[in-house]
């Protein structure tokens, strides 16, 4: 579990899920009807052709960010000093694994741009 407090965690996840939603967004443009993402009370929804969506949330109890995508889930901490969400069992980062499953779906390598 994270060693972050509550409310250091619901800051950090809400940056993160802000910045994801709006390149998510900006990638939309080049998958206008295809792709469709929405942020809601702490859940990301990614909506692609070719199976379910992927889905992004805040897991406060856990204080991670948890996906699931193509019949996997991760579960990621936010390491503050690095200011990067990764997860613990593999060391996997939170948007190169979006990106990895983004680009084994839509069948061509994706590029999230990262917002400060």
């Amino acid at each position: 579990m994270s060693s972050l407090t509550e409310s250091e965690y619901i800051a950090a996840a809400d940056r993160e899920l802000s910045r994801l939603i709006d390149a998510l967004d900006e990638l939309q443009a080049d998958f206008e009807g295809v792709l469709d993402a929405e942020l809601s009370n702490g859940i990301v929804t990614i909506t692609l052709p070719g199976g379910p969506p992927f889905v992004l949330n805040s897991h406060r109890a856990a204080r991670q960010l948890w996906l699931a995508a193509d019949r996997t889930a991760w579960h990621f901490d936010y390491l503050k000093d690095e200011e990067r969400w990764v997860a613990q069992k593999t060391s996997e980062e939170l948007w190169t694994t979006l990106e990895s499953a983004l680009s084994g779906r839509l069948g061509r390598k994706i590029s999230l741009q990262r917002a400060g």
